[in-house]
């Protein structure tokens, strides 16, 4: 069955679910519009903005939720809230050396898409000048973006960060200036050798010699199971990094990339009825769960079969998106008043922080959704 049909077939919970979307969100914007949360407390919204918690890495996912759903609806609800939560993060400046590689997290989705939709200038400086913030943690020894902050993570490379380089692609192409994108392509190219492995599967964190180009000094279990094993959500966001670099540079190797990974985690993913576990290497006991790498991997997959010819490759790639979409909103979606989340069951790491609702969850569904509608806007 060609894309076209795939969709067709599954219009009716397409649009099903977004009119679930719709209704839920509409009611939290405006109940957490003064809040950036990250969770929920006995079903409450928690909140991000105050003090230093303003530099917390999830903290653009909120006002990236409420774009998603005014480019979907062009309900003025949710661009004051995304306004409003733009205005909260402004927050962190006030303490700009703490800020670090996520820096596209926080402001490409909301001030970046604010410039783009709206032609807000203070949204597009407050985007480029976190570019800038980003380019600057290349390391010119290494050819890679370092995570973190402090010397004890000098050196320190993460497979997330191939979401963020997507700033640096549209800082190039805004100001004319080809040294953001060289860079972000270095750092993809750096993650393909020394973060995907053979099979598919992904280190987390990878430690290297800041005086030595290419040399591994050290590979980390990070937030996964192991150091051998491939926590799920790494292989989300390596799977939809690499289609979008992809997109922004047509680089085959990038391409050819998030196939391989993309392979891997449908393989993993098919072992437990499309609902992905936390650490595909993890112990068969306890079973733990991650819903965010299900949302990440879905929006990543819908991309990767837009982007390629085959066919056979097109149907894989899309029905696997919506198979996981489909588990992931009968199993671990609330829909009710009571609760200001919505997709359930995330985890943030192996050790701690298990099944539990995570505003990022939210954002990736609601953005997968939204694709599978045919709106032609890509946040990233």
């Amino acid at each position: 069955m060609k894309y076209e049909g795939i969709i067709q077939a599954n219009k009716q919970w397409i649009d099903t679910t977004w009119e679930k979307l719709d209704e839920k969100l509409s009611r939290t914007a405006v109940k957490s519009r003064y809040k950036i949360p990250y969770t929920t407390i006995n079903g409450e919204h928690d909140d991000r903005s105050k003090g230093e918690d303003i530099l917390w890495w999830t903290n653009g996912f909120w006002g990236g939720l409420m774009w998603q759903m005014y480019v979907g609806t062009g309900k003025e609800c949710y661009k004051v809230t995304a306004e409003e939560s733009e205005n909260l993060l402004a927050g962190a400046f006030n303490y700009v050396d703490n800020l670090y590689h996520d820096v596209g997290f926080m402001w490409h989705i909301t001030s970046g898409v604010n410039y783009r939709l709206t032609g807000n200038i203070s949204s597009k400086n407050c985007n480029l000048i976190t570019a800038m913030s980003l380019m600057s943690r290349y390391n010119v020894d290494g050819n890679y973006i370092r995570a973190w902050n402090g010397s004890e993570t000098d050196g320190w490379t993460i497979i997330d960060c191939m979401m963020n380089i997507n700033q640096l692609y549209w800082a190039s192409e805004e100001i004319g200036d080809s040294r953001f994108t060289k860079i972000a392509m270095r750092h993809a190219d750096m993650s393909i050798r020394d973060h995907v492995r053979e099979d598919g599967s992904v280190n987390h964190i990878v430690v290297h010699d800041t005086e030595k180009a290419d040399t591994v000094l050290e590979v980390k279990a990070g937030q996964g199971y192991s150091e051998t094993s491939c926590w799920s959500r790494g292989a989300a966001w390596a799977l939809y990094g690499f289609i979008l670099s992809y997109i922004h540079t047509k680089a085959e190797r990038y391409l050819e990339t998030a196939k391989k990974v993309a392979d891997y985690f449908i393989k993993e993913t098919e072992k437990t009825a499309w609902l992905p576990r936390l650490d595909f290497c993890q112990p068969e006991t306890p079973l733990y769960y991650d819903s965010t790498a299900g949302a990440i991997a879905s929006c990543g997959l819908i991309e990767l079969a837009k982007n390629i010819d085959n066919e056979v490759k097109k149907e894989k790639y899309l029905s696997a998106a919506i198979n996981i979409l489909k588990a992931m909103e009968k199993n671990w979606c609330d829909w009710t008043e009571t609760e200001d989340s919505i997709l359930q069951m995330g985890s943030e790491r192996y050790t701690d922080g298990i099944h539990m609702p995570i505003i990022y969850g939210d954002y990736f569904f609601t953005e997968a959704i939204l694709k599978l509608k045919g709106t032609d806007f890509l946040a990233w």
